[in-house]
């Protein structure tokens, strides 16, 4: 199995429809060698605003992945740290560098963004960064 980190934008792209980054999302999501880990700050970062804005279907797609999640990152304190030397090392935003911590801890194969290619986020080591 492929141990895949989502990000953010992958999960919002296939969900909204987004024409190029949509299609490979599906792709990743239905390909049944992977197994998917995440992190809380993933669920904090695209579920509450689904439910504020009443988008039930996105609020549907999204607990339907989470509900597919294998392995969550834990505990927060270590998980804070190891965020706090990635972004510290790779420039990273908070956000970006919890989500990298995430998927280092939970031994990811890889990690999957639409941030382009030239994002600082691509400098992380540790785990293969695959854009779509």
């Amino acid at each position: 199995m492929i141990r895949t980190y989502l990000d953010a934008g992958v999960l919002i792209a296939a969900v909204r429809g987004d024409p190029g980054p949509a299609r490979a999302a599906y792709d990743l999501l239905e390909n049944p060698e992977r197994e998917f880990v995440a992190s809380i700050f993933l669920r904090l970062e695209v579920l509450p605003k689904a439910i504020h804005q009443r988008r039930a279907a996105e609020v549907a797609f999204y607990r339907r992945y989470f509900e597919r999640v294998v392995a969550w990152a834990e505990p927060i304190d270590e998980l804070a740290g190891r965020a706090e030397q990635e972004a510290a090392q790779y420039g990273l935003s908070a956000l970006d560098a919890l989500h990298v911590a995430a998927a280092l801890m939970l031994s990811a194969d890889e990690f999957v963004t639409t941030e382009g290619l030239r994002r600082p986020i691509h400098r992380a080591m540790g785990v293969r960064v695959v854009p779509i």
